[in-house]
């Protein structure tokens, strides 16, 4: 399988060309274009967190119920796949670990990795963004999106990030939700709101803008229905 990246970072797409039989799996409604022999199907996902219950928990966890696959009868057969945001793609390669990935910001994978749910508690229900994670494990490699621009934060020790800005995080990593400085107040009265503090070894991977500060500014400027 080869993945190449187009038009980074504002307006990303992936081209993925498969090999024989290959399969790739793929967020519901992402495909832009494909080969015209490509096989395209839609399931609930088999195995780990598969079926209708992990089709399920997905949609909770604001992903689509069911999930795209797409098989190549021959080597060669190629898909495009875009994000539904304005903004950047990552290949991100899966060989065992685990990866705790924000609510939307999965993209697609190959079919020898696990997308479940992850409960991150009420650290994550305070923080305002999703209480469910998506947890991403096996082998192969996976597409993120972000909301412009994604970048990666190797973490040594101890590392601060707005919660709107969090696209994924290695599960080696500890967090908890908190303010960005020593006072509550004067966290809310300077616009930081909170921010999650990362604990341990590993990389946090974090995009340019926050899609809920966004779309609150945007919505100001919409007239009334």
């Amino acid at each position: 399988m080869d993945i190449e990246l187009l038009h980074q970072p504002d307006s990303a797409i992936a081209r993925v060309v498969l090999d024989e039989n290959q399969e790739f799996v793929a967020e519901a409604g992402c495909m832009v274009a494909m080969s015209g022999y490509i096989n395209a199907s839609t399931t609930l996902r088999q195995g780990k967190g598969g079926g209708i219950l992990g089709g399920l928990k997905r949609l909770v966890g604001g992903e689509s119920l069911f999930l795209s696959v797409f098989r190549s009868p021959v080597a060669g057969g190629e898909i495009f796949l875009a994000p539904k945001f304005i903004g950047d793609i990552l290949v991100y390669q899966m060989n065992g670990q685990e990866l705790v990935v924000q609510a939307t910001s999965y993209l697609a994978s190959e079919s020898g990795v696990d997308i479940d749910l992850g409960f991150q508690g009420f650290k994550s229900l305070f923080s305002g963004e999703s209480i469910f994670w998506l947890t991403i494990s096996g082998y192969g490699s996976v597409l993120l999106n972000s909301f412009g621009g994604i970048y990666e934060v190797p973490v040594e020790g101890e590392y601060i990030v707005d919660t709107g800005h969090i696209v994924a995080f290695e599960k080696s990593l500890n967090f908890e939700i908190t303010k960005p400085g020593s006072s509550w107040i004067g966290a809310f009265l300077g616009g930081e709101g909170l921010v999650c503090r990362f604990k341990g070894q590993g990389k946090v991977y974090c995009q340019t803008h926050n899609p809920g500060a966004f779309g609150r500014q945007v919505g100001t400027q919409l007239p009334p229905i």
